[in-house]
């Protein structure tokens, strides 16, 4: 068997698939990094995937992934933990919005920001000087890193919703659709 080598531009990704219907609004999968759909609020217009920037610079390493539970009472993961660089790190705005609540849940300080269209973005531990009605632009500083969520790691959790349903955070910063192996040389058969 013969073996040709496959060149970039055979990797193609596909932008024609959207979500099923039914699966509007289903991100991720559990224990998966970046799987699932895009969201229904990149579909309906509201925030395109990969349209996003990262909370985090320089990219994040993602520590635990998105693992939303099957019943919105069970336990799961609502979000993404992120690596940062150091404690003390600043934490920007990934998208244009205005605070909607800047204090502590439970023990760690929370920040969160409403884009719109029914989207919000909740980052901790942060520690803001915002207040609740500050307006943001995406790439602004709104807060820094404190310690204490991954153990000796500086990290924080991003946890997205649109209303009451969490989303996949990572699909606003990166395009999660799947990329596809066409044939090199269009030789198809006939």
């Amino acid at each position: 068997m013969k073996f040709r080598a496959i060149t970039a531009a055979a990797l193609l990704s596909v932008s024609a698939i959207t979500p099923s219907a039914g699966a509007a609004g289903t991100i991720g999968a559990p224990g998966t990094v970046g799987a699932g759909v895009m969201p229904a609020a990149a579909a309906a217009g509201t925030a395109a995937p990969g349209t996003w920037d990262w909370p985090l610079a320089p990219r994040p390493a993602v520590l635990r992934a998105f693992d939303p539970p099957d019943k919105p009472w069970l336990s799961g993961h609502r979000g993404v933990d992120l690596q940062a660089a150091a404690d003390g790190g600043p934490v920007t705005a990934p998208e244009s919005g205005t605070v909607s609540f800047v204090g502590v849940v439970v023990d760690r300080p929370v920040i969160t920001i409403d884009h719109g269209n029914g989207l919000r973005s909740s980052f901790e531990p942060v520690e803001s000087s915002l207040a609740a009605g500050a307006a943001v632009s995406k790439g602004d500083v709104v807060g820094t890193v404190v310690q204490g969520h991954c153990a000796s790691l500086p990290c924080i959790h991003w946890g997205v919703r649109r209303g009451e349903e969490y989303l996949n955070p990572l699909s606003l910063v990166t395009d999660l659709r799947p990329s596809i192996l066409l044939p090199v040389g269009g030789g198809g058969s006939g």
